[in-house]
């Protein structure tokens, strides 16, 4: 099994409709404040009760070479 090194984290996380939609552009505009950064690995959860539906988006980076 591959290993992936990371020396960063960055989590993408709502529960409000209006911020899910706007959840791809924020990604975009931190990817793009941080283009000094290699993301190396992604995961995407989704979590929900009677009331709320959670998303979140957290990255694994590294500094590029």
């Amino acid at each position: 099994m591959a290993v992936t090194n990371f020396t960063g984290v960055k989590v993408f996380s709502t529960t409000l409709a209006r911020d899910r939609e706007n959840m791809g552009e924020n990604i975009t505009k931190w990817l793009k404040e941080n283009s000094n950064v290699e993301v190396v690995d992604k995961v995407v959860t989704q979590s929900s009760d009677k009331e709320f539906h959670c998303l979140s988006i957290t990255l694994f980076y590294r500094p590029k070479a």
